[in-house]
């Protein structure tokens, strides 16, 4: 039996990889890890997800916008390619194949249900980044072996955000990485996986860290780290709050409440493969990678600061019976039965006598929900909110963030509030935010 060693998975998200010397920086963070067996997995270079969104946008109302504005995806690929390697090199064809996939399927003019179109073309980011570091590793002396995620990771066919056949999923991985010593290292793709019949699949937005611990799941690594622009998980989004703090070590437990909540750090399904395994998850930075950055374990963490998490685009819906009835058992199933044909999320809830409000998030599936949920119920709009949620808030805090907010809706438990608001204009409060 070959001597095995516990494999370490290392994420790389888009911010890393904006640009050519951006692919340097992450040449230069692995080269020390040189023959400790690594899973790389890779998101689409920086804002390269929103661009394609748009490509599959334009393909619903203008198919021949929607071609240019892939190309245009291609050439900037293919420029950063050339800033890293000879114009001849190999990975140049292979950049063209993999954006020929998208391509074939725009030029056809199918009409195909939206979420479907939208995992093949979007998984193109990924694939064509994932590429260029595995190339980029290759040429600079390190063992890779690069692979197509969708040959590993197998899921059901719900388009956008697909659930993960764990069995089968667990074999395949195991079956094609090896943990043996001195193996080489795995390039692959975050975000995108397959259905057994070969038809691309994606795991929700930014789900590129769930990827990586379905991986470390599989191999039972000794840890994952994922790479970001920011020194650890901070207490709130810096874009936002520009006095956030980052928080040393969290616990599996708050950081699922956090990441459910909406904060972005983390995927919400990216904890519990790792906890059911006890694997530490590391969020490290990029940019200075001496940082000690966040540890998340099973150790409990006595006192936290207040974490706020902020979700914008969100809609309160207000939902009635027609004939002014109560809201039952059964008016209750029909609406969470619709809320899940619809694939919609619901962020905050509340029971009355005679009504039901939730507040969801304002997306392309919301005038079909509304559709159906009129059939059977009057429903009231609010929409533009933001979603406020503070985990350990203090009534202070509370008091200072909510001064000339409007209120829709709010509520209190012993460690979060959640709010739906609209916000007072440019938010100085937010800004201004300090934490002690």
């Amino acid at each position: 039996m070959s001597e095995r060693r516990k494999v370490q998975v290392f994420k790389f998200g888009g911010a890393a990889l904006q640009d050519a010397e951006g692919f340097r920086n992450v040449l230069h963070l692995l080269k020390p890890y040189r023959g400790q067996p690594l899973v790389i997995v890779i998101s689409a270079l920086g804002k390269t997800t929103n661009a394609l969104e748009q490509v599959v946008e334009a393909y619903f109302h203008d198919p021949v916008e929607a071609l240019h504005r892939l190309q245009a995806l291609k050439k900037q690929h293919e420029l950063i390619a050339l800033q890293l390697f000879d114009a001849s090199d190999p990975v140049i064809d292979k950049l063209h194949n993999t954006f020929a996939e998208a391509e074939w399927l725009l030029e056809e003019h199918r009409r195909e249900p939206y979420d479907y179109v939208y995992d093949q073309v979007v998984a193109v980011g990924e694939l064509a980044s994932s590429l260029l570091v595995a190339r980029l590793l290759e040429v600079n002396g390190l063992e890779t072996r690069w692979l197509d995620v969708r040959d590993l990771i197998i899921t059901d066919d719900s388009f956008r955000e697909a659930n993960v056949h764990w069995p089968e999923t667990i074999q395949r991985i195991t079956n094609n990485i090896s943990t043996s010593i001195n193996p080489p290292w795995i390039v692959t793709q975050g975000f995108i996986a397959a259905t057994s019949g070969n038809r691309t699949t994606t795991l929700g937005r930014e789900g590129s860290d769930y990827s990586a611990a379905i991986f470390a799941h599989a191999l039972d690594a000794t840890s994952v780290t994922i790479w970001k622009d920011v020194p650890g998980v901070l207490n709130a989004d810096p874009r936002l709050v520009p006095n956030a703090i980052p928080i040393r070590q969290l616990s599996y437990h708050e950081a699922i409440e956090m990441s459910y909540y909406g904060a972005t750090v983390i995927h919400p399904k990216t904890i519990k493969p790792l906890q059911n395994k006890s694997i530490p998850l590391y969020v490290r930075s990029f940019v200075d990678a001496e940082l000690p950055g966040t540890v998340i374990n099973h150790e409990q963490t006595e006192v936290l600061p207040p974490i706020v998490v902020l979700k914008n685009r969100q809609v309160l819906l207000s939902i009635y019976p027609r004939d002014f009835s109560f809201i039952t058992e059964a008016a209750l199933s029909e609406i969470f039965s619709l809320l899940s044909n619809h694939r919609m999320r619901t962020h905050l809830m509340q029971q009355s006598a005679m009504s039901f409000s939730l507040c969801t998030d304002e997306n392309e599936r919301l005038e079909a929900l509304l559709t159906d949920l009129r059939r059977s119920f009057a429903v009231r709009e609010n929409r533009n909110l933001h979603l406020l949620t503070i985990r350990h808030y203090t009534e202070p805090l509370l008091a200072q963030l909510l001064k000339n907010a409007a209120i829709y809706l709010e509520q209190k438990s012993r460690h979060t509030v959640q709010i739906a608001l609209q916000p007072p204009q440019m938010w100085p409060a937010l800004k201004n935010l300090k934490f002690p």
